[in-house]
C-alpha cells in the first residue's frame, strides 16, 4: 500500500501567529518557507520538514488552539488505491485525495482520522 519516511509537517492553531512566529523563527531558528495569506498559513521551515501555523478559531468546529493535524511523509504509486485499501481496512477517510503543498513541494494528499480522532495527512514524496 505505501511505505512510511517520515514526518513532513504539524500544523498548529496559534492565538496569535505574529507573536508564534517571532518564537519559532527567533528562538528555534526557523525561516519563513511559504506564506498563503489566503488561508492565513505561515509555513516555517525546520531542517527537512515544516511547522505550519494557523490562527486559532472561535469558528465551530475549528480548534480554538493546539493541534490541527500532522502530516506522515509516505512513498506510495498511487494514493487512491491506498485510499480504498485504507477504508476496508475500517479507517475514516475525511474527503478525497487532493493537491497540497509539504515540505517536499506539492503534490497528491489524503487525509484520515485516528482512533482518537486526531486528523492525520498522507503525502508522498
Amino acid at each position: 500500500m505505501f511505505t512510511p519516511l517520515g514526518l513532513d509537517h504539524i500544523v498548529l492553531r496559534v492565538r496569535d501567529q505574529a507573536v508564534s512566529r517571532r518564537f519559532y523563527v527567533e528562538a528555534l531558528g526557523c525561516t519563513v518557507d511559504h506564506v498563503n495569506e489566503k488561508l492565513s498559513l505561515v509555513q516555517l521551515r525546520f531542517g527537512e520538514h515544516l511547522i505550519d501555523l494557523l490562527p486559532a478559531g472561535p469558528t465551530p468546529g475549528v480548534p480554538r488552539s493546539g493541534l490541527d493535524h500532522f502530516c506522515l511523509s509516505i512513498r506510495c504509486d498511487d494514493l487512491g488505491k491506498a485510499a480504498e485499501a485504507l477504508s476496508r481496512r475500517g479507517v475514516k477517510l475525511e474527503g478525497e485525495v487532493v493537491d497540497r503543498r509539504g515540505a517536499y513541494g506539492r503534490g497528491p494528499s489524503l487525509y484520515i482520522r485516528d482512533p482518537d480522532d486526531y486528523v492525520i495527512e498522507l503525502k508522498p514524496r
